[in-house]
Order: structure tokens, then C-alpha cells, then sequence
């Protein structure tokens, strides 16, 4: 995969760029349709359930869809990636979503998988389905979200993520893990979330050393692509969350 233009990703974050930006199709156009064949690639968000819904909706909601459409713009205009270009979320316990084989999903922290949902996963990811786990936060979180994997793949260890692995290389050269904080804390003082101090990429590999799981703990990818049109946003951090993201995609296309 070639870049398609600059890999300076700051050179277009601005206000002129986003404006630039194609008029989305409706949410879940294709998937409403049941046809997944229109685009090569889909942005696809797992709907679960469990936890309290907050003043920002349900916690699989969190940043949606504004942080997908985002990250499909930087997607579509950095690389040669045929994306449908705009949000599609799918329930975790829908067999549809095994025409996805790219599924994001945040705030594990309520994540709760009853055994029907736990094998669906399961079958999804040995498919070669390709699950991305991002923004959430500190010990307790960690603690839902391993006894959760673990109904998922109680035989699989959740581990770092070396840097030489090819997903921090698979289209831009990431050499260091960033924490990537809130809207709100990214503009001064601590950048961790509760005791979230150091961020961590995990993962959960097959038995052939495919990357299957891959988790961004102590950060939030999502809200540095929600926000990166924001002046106030600082650079920094959406670069290299878009860096990143675009990086998981191009992974998961060739694995």
C-alpha cells in the first residue's frame, strides 16, 4: 500500500481541509442493505450492552459517530483504501458483522458478554476478523475487560505488543506509544484518566502469530479523530492518532 499523499498528516488537519471533505452517506447505508460488497473496507463500531447510559448516551456510543466519520476522511484522502465514507455500527451478536472483519470498540470498562455473544466473538476473530479495543481507563477497567476476553478466549494470553511488529509499521513508522488524552484534559494538566497512568498496546495472538485483538489501554484514539478539526485539539496527539488508526487498518487488510 502506497501513501496517497503526504504523510505529514498535521499538512491538512485544518478547517479548509475538513470543509473539503465528501458528504457522507447516510449511517449504516450499507448494512441496512445487507450487501457488504459495495466498499473494500468498513469502519465498523460493535454495539454492546451493558453499563449505564450517561449525558453522552450508551458507552459503545461514546464520540459516535463524529470520531468514525473523521477517521474515514483521513483514511480516504491518505490512502489508496476503498472505504465506505461513513459510520457503521453493528450489534457484536449479529452474524453480519462477520462481513466486517474490522470492529472497534471502546469503553470496555461495561463491557459484559453473555455466552451467546462470547462465541460469536470468538468464531468472528479465528475467521480472521480483526478487533480493536480502545479508550478505557485504569486498573478496574482492565480487570472487566481481561475477565470478559477471557470467556472469549480462555486458552489465549492478553500481551505487549512489541514496536517492531508490523502493525506500528504498516503504513506510517510509529516508534513510541503516546498517551492520547481527553478533549478536556489534551488542553493542560494530566493526560491520564483515573489510575491510568502509563498507556499500554496489548494484544491476543492465533496459533499462527496473527495479530487478532489489538488494545489501546489508557488512551482514547476516539477522541483525538472527534476532535482533530478543533484549533484547540493539539496536533500532537490527533497526528498521531490518525497515524496509529490508519496503521490498525492497513494491518488488518493484510492479515
Amino acid at each position: 500500500m502506497r501513501h496517497f499523499c503526504t504523510s505529514n498528516i498535521t499538512a491538512w488537519l485544518c478547517a479548509a481541509c475538513w470543509a473539503l471533505a465528501p458528504a457522507s452517506a447516510p449511517a449504516n447505508g450499507d448494512a441496512e442493505t445487507g450487501d457488504p460488497t459495495g466498499h473494500e473496507f468498513y469502519f465498523t463500531r460493535g454495539i454492546y450492552g451493558g453499563g449505564e447510559d450517561d449525558d453522552w448516551g450508551p458507552r459503545w456510543a461514546i464520540d459516535y459517530p463524529t470520531a468514525d466519520q473523521q477517521f474515514l476522511i483521513a483514511l480516504r484522502r491518505l490512502t489508496l483504501v476503498d472505504a465506505f465514507p461513513s459510520d457503521n455500527a453493528v450489534p457484536i451478536d449479529d452474524p453480519r458483522l462477520r462481513d466486517y472483519p474490522f470492529t472497534y470498540i471502546l469503553e470496555v470498562g461495561a463491557l459484559s458478554l453473555d455466552e451467546a455473544q462470547a462465541q460469536g466473538l470468538r468464531e468472528y476473530l479465528d475467521k480472521g476478523g480483526f478487533l480493536v479495543i480502545d479508550d478505557f481507563w485504569g486498573s478496574w477497567a482492565w480487570r472487566n475487560f481481561e475477565t470478559q476476553m477471557a470467556k472469549v478466549f480462555p486458552d489465549r494470553a492478553i500481551v505487549e505488543v512489541p514496536m517492531e511488529h508490523p502493525v506500528f509499521h504498516a503504513f506510517y513508522d510509529v516508534r513510541e506509544i503516546l498517551q492520547v488524552p481527553n478533549v478536556y484534559q489534551a488542553r493542560g494538566g494530566p493526560t491520564h484518566e483515573l489510575d491510568g497512568y502509563q498507556p499500554h498496546v496489548r494484544g491476543i495472538f492465533d496459533d499462527h502469530g496473527r495479530l487478532m485483538v489489538l488494545i489501546n489501554w489508557n488512551t482514547d484514539l476516539g477522541d483525538a479523530w472527534e476532535w482533530a478539526d478543533n484549533p484547540r485539539y493539539p496536533l500532537r496527539y490527533s497526528t498521531y492518532a490518525y497515524e496509529l488508526g490508519i496503521n490498525f487498518v492497513i494491518y488488518a487488510m493484510s492479515n
